[in-house]
């Protein structure tokens, strides 16, 4: 079964966003170079996860002596992206990604999958070219990782407010505090 491969490499813009209010938003990641839009669908932790290990993996690469990559501490001011998501059409849902460090180029790398249905897939389809998988690679630089992170971070924590007591999210109707047991 091939892959087809949505390959970015240096984009113009990458970044998470969502559509919907707190309590009901769907994240995407959003990729653009020149004319070519994608955008993918991912859960509100993956969206987190993925913006912490970006932030540990360019921390451990300030690290380094030298920094010989010139791994910025902060965000570069020129990097912020604080626009909204452009036209969305969701390409797949995020099952399981990957991320990465190429050396020779100075790249971060992020590699997203599908989540893999097995029963959407038959022997049928793979003459029609249904049962194809699919493969998200983006390579960014060190900056545009560094505000690629920030702005996810952001966007997760501009949900609903967790609760003081419990840590759970807090509906604007309500909330039913469950206090953990001591």
């Amino acid at each position: 079964m091939p892959t087809r491969v949505h390959e970015f490499d240096w984009p113009d813009r990458a970044v998470v966003g969502t559509i919907g209010p707190p309590g009901a938003r769907t994240f995407y990641l959003q990729v653009r170079s020149g004319k070519q839009l994608l955008s993918i669908a991912l859960e509100k932790q993956q969206s987190a996860l993925l913006a912490e290990m970006i932030d540990d993996l360019l921390d451990q690469l300030i690290a380094v002596e030298g920094n010989p990559f010139s791994v910025p501490t902060s965000t570069p001011v020129e990097l912020v992206d604080n626009d909204q998501l452009e036209a969305v059409a969701e390409r797949f849902r995020t099952g399981a990604m990957r991320l990465g460090w190429d050396p020779t180029t100075a790249q971060v790398v992020i590699e997203a999958y599908p989540i893999a249905d097995a029963e959407d897939y038959d022997e049928s389809s793979e003459e029609d070219g249904v049962g194809e998988t699919e493969k998200l690679l983006v390579r960014m630089p060190v900056g545009t990782a560094r505000a690629f992170a920030k702005r996810t971070l952001e966007v997760v924590g501009a949900g609903r407010p967790a609760c003081p007591l419990c840590g759970y999210p807090m509906d604007a109707d309500g909330h039913t505090c469950t206090l953990p047991e001591a």
